[in-house]
């Protein structure tokens, strides 16, 4: 059993490395990506109300109330889906998704790469913390909540790097694309890989099927404007939002599974492995 058990950590880090050096490669490759200034210019640029870019700032009001909810059920003493260990990833993770309400607000009532900035840097934080719970919960607390500090330093730091690098005129995306897609890749490993610790666990893969929507929502902004007079950038905030909302569903309806002692001890077990064979 231990043995078998085993198994899917020998093939998570070779798949992880291999995903790693593959994108670092390709980045490599590439050379720098500056943001392209078309970026800013999105399909509903209406005033409403007298304020610009109406439906794009106010559709982002869904983050800064599942956010608050998310931090309301993290701090109860009664909340069962949830890993005690790992409650300031939950935090950082719905306290993220609130900020994400004020940054993203901030950059459509004057789309630009400043006041991108503070767009992107919520977003990373939400990211990057909903990353190490994905980890805590299956490959184990310890190697989550470990993980947790240094995730929430990539993050904002390539979203610095960008800017750093975009006020002297050599802006390069690289390194915020690679801390924003690679965990794409590497989230549906764990959670095939690894069996969670927690119930219902499909929760968790609609989160990344809405994020995979928004950004097909953000992909054809003009076009879904141009159908329904609504845009698939105001649809790309809500659908994102949703995924707030599942996660929040998520922490409030699971329950611990009756044999996580033993996959605790499995995963610590896996971790122990994993050093002796890096220290040879």
């Amino acid at each position: 059993m231990g043995e078998e058990a085993n198994r899917p950590a020998r093939w998570f880090v070779p798949m992880a490395a291999l995903a790693l050096i593959a994108a670092v490669g390709v980045l490599l490759a590439r050379g720098p990506i500056p943001q392209d200034p078309s970026y800013h210019a999105f399909a509903d640029h209406r005033t409403l109300l007298g304020v610009p870019n109406l439906l794009n700032v106010l559709s982002n009001l869904p983050f800064m109330v599942f956010g608050i909810a998310g931090l309301t059920v993290v701090r109860g003493e009664r909340s069962t889906g949830l890993l005690r260990e790992l409650r300031p990833a939950y935090t950082c993770f719905f306290a993220g998704s609130a900020c994400v309400a004020i940054g993203s607000a901030i950059y459509h009532l004057d789309p630009n790469n400043l006041s991108l900035v503070w767009d992107r840097l919520p977003m990373t934080i939400a990211f990057m913390s909903f990353f190490a719970i994905v980890i805590g919960e299956h490959v184990g607390p310890e190697a989550g909540r470990r993980l947790l500090p240094p995730l929430l330093m990539v993050g904002p730091a390539s979203v610095l790097y960008w800017w750093f690098t975009e006020a002297r005129s050599a802006g390069d995306l690289r390194f915020y694309g690679l801390v924003q897609f690679l965990p794409l890749v590497l989230i549906p490993l764990i959670l095939g890989l690894y069996r969670s610790l927690l119930t219902r666990v499909h929760l968790v893969w609609l989160v990344l099927v809405t994020y995979a929507i928004a950004k097909l929502f953000e992909l054809y902004d003009a076009p879904i404007y141009a159908r329904i007079g609504v845009s698939g950038h105001t649809l790309k905030h809500l659908a994102a939002s949703a995924g707030v909302l599942l996660f929040l569903v998520a922490v409030r309806t699971r329950t611990v599974r009756e044999d996580s002692g033993r996959l605790r001890a499995v995963t610590r077990a896996s971790a122990r492995s994993l050093r002796r064979r890096a220290r040879r």
